[in-house]
């Protein structure tokens, strides 16, 4: 009898320790916010991957995975928008995509902040990103948001590292449609 209830216990918190894994449905947006001669500029790219297990009450079960196609990177600006691919940017012939893995979420006040690892231009450095996550039907709506350093990742190299033409803050946002599996 002590061993059905022990293992009914154990499938019971099993239960419990998984998170859920969504999908990113379309009307999603990963975004960013850089400034050039002091003017801001926003930006988005148009491809990328996530892979979701969230649960604001299992943070220890939770993970991020996302891949940005770097090519699909579209200000709105002709003459900007050439230049981001090359070498000096993000360098998409060596390096076609960035990818963002958590490795831990943690509590921080009223908002669960997930800490992990950035691979950008092969350079890889810890990010911490801001989470809002609410939950609805269907899934949920997931916000994140993320201020890099671009020359820490040499983006922007050569005559585009001088930070008083382009900012070195970039401030990443993202608005995901999730949807349970």
């Amino acid at each position: 009898m002590k061993t059905k209830a022990f293992l009914l216990l154990a499938l019971t918190c099993c239960g419990l320790a998984h998170a859920t894994e969504y999908t990113v449905k379309e009307g999603s947006r990963l975004g960013f916010v850089g400034t050039f001669q002091g003017e801001e500029f926003q930006g988005r790219f148009d491809r990328f991957d996530a892979s979701i297990r969230y649960d604001p009450a299992n943070l220890e079960n939770s993970k991020f995975d996302v891949s940005v196609d770097l090519s699909s990177a579209d200000t709105g600006d002709s003459e900007r928008d050439v230049l981001l691919p090359d070498q000096e940017f993000f360098d998409v012939a060596q390096h076609p995509r960035a990818r963002f893995v958590t490795s831990t979420f943690r509590q921080s006040g009223d908002k669960v902040v997930a800490e992990g690892t950035l691979s950008l231009k092969g350079i890889s450095n810890p990010v911490e990103l801001d989470v809002d996550f609410s939950a609805n039907a269907s899934g949920g709506i997931l916000d994140v948001e993320a201020i890099l350093n671009r020359l820490e990742f040499e983006v922007g190299t050569g005559d585009y590292a001088d930070t008083s033409t382009i900012g070195d803050e970039v401030r990443v946002r993202a608005h995901l449609l999730l949807e349970a599996r």
